[in-house]
């Protein structure tokens, strides 16, 4: 599978100047809409020139523009197919259950983590190790496990964490408590879930830091978002995987264990005394 536009912008981001920065942030906070408009609409949304916006789009590797907006017609088609609709063609002989689920899976662990930069990476495990904040975390139908998974073992590194479950009126009760120095993690693959774009919503009105881990079609989710992580979750079969985003969290729990370190190291023991 090709890299998606979003996985380019984050290979580049970096490298990108200051004004085709701000194209590249426009653009993923409204993805991929805005680049479905016009060169004019997107410059004026974005705030720079259409050379500008025209130069970005090259630096991304397509010719023109009709190309680039083409590739996002392709993503926003994507993003709307349900496990009814995927077919796929049969497995060679010979190949047996195994290998294409296994081939695919590992091929989506290489493509993620050549899209994510040490320095993404790092500045999320900064920001999850802060704890003059609390941090919340949160997954849609199928992604909820992984922040399960994630808050279980922030709670033994770090104060003050929280996994959201239940029905969404409980998850907007404790927005009450919610605030501009905690942070919210959230997990989302297509088909991106609705209750959990609202809450993010009011969650970055409150001016809580969101952290999102999507697929590489980014959930809107993204526009609420201080930081986002695409894995690819894409598979020969009906059902998208969470593999990548097992081990993206399996990475930011390492990150944040190892950034504090001592404290984190004082809990466990202090816990351990407990038991």
């Amino acid at each position: 599978m090709a890299s998606s536009i979003a996985e380019l912008i984050s290979e580049r981001i970096d490298t990108l100047p200051a004004s085709e920065r701000r194209a590249a942030q426009t653009l993923i906070a409204n993805y991929p809409l805005i680049g479905l408009k016009t060169v004019a609409d997107f410059s004026q949304q974005a705030g720079v020139s259409s050379p500008t916006i025209l130069r970005f789009v090259a630096r991304l590797g397509f010719h023109n523009y009709p190309e680039f907006q083409s590739a996002l017609q392709d993503e926003l088609a994507a993003q709307l197919q349900s496990p009814a609709s995927r077919t796929f063609a049969p497995a060679a002989s010979g190949d047996g259950i195994v290998s294409p689920t296994l081939e695919a899976t590992l091929d989506n662990l290489r493509e993620t983590f050549r899209h994510i930069s040490d320095r993404q990476l790092a500045g999320i495990a900064a920001k999850l190790s802060d704890r003059r904040g609390h941090m919340y975390l949160i997954g849609g139908r199928f992604t909820d496990p992984l922040a399960r998974y994630m808050a279980a073992h922030m709670a033994i590194i770090r104060p003050n964490v929280f996994h959201l479950s239940g029905q969404e009126s409980i998850w907007r009760d404790r927005l009450i408590d919610m605030g501009k120095h905690d942070v919210l993690l959230i997990f989302d693959i297509r088909r991106y879930q609705e209750s959990l774009v609202r809450f993010a919503e009011k969650a970055h009105h409150r001016g809580v830091q969101i952290v999102l881990v999507t697929d590489q079609w980014l959930s809107p989710i993204a526009r609420f978002a201080r930081h986002v992580v695409a894995g690819r979750t894409a598979m020969p079969s009906a059902w998208d995987s969470s593999a990548s985003l097992f081990v993206i969290a399996e990475t930011l729990i390492d990150a944040v264990t190892r950034q504090l370190d001592t404290e984190g190291a004082r809990r466990i023991r202090e816990m351990e005394e407990l038991r």
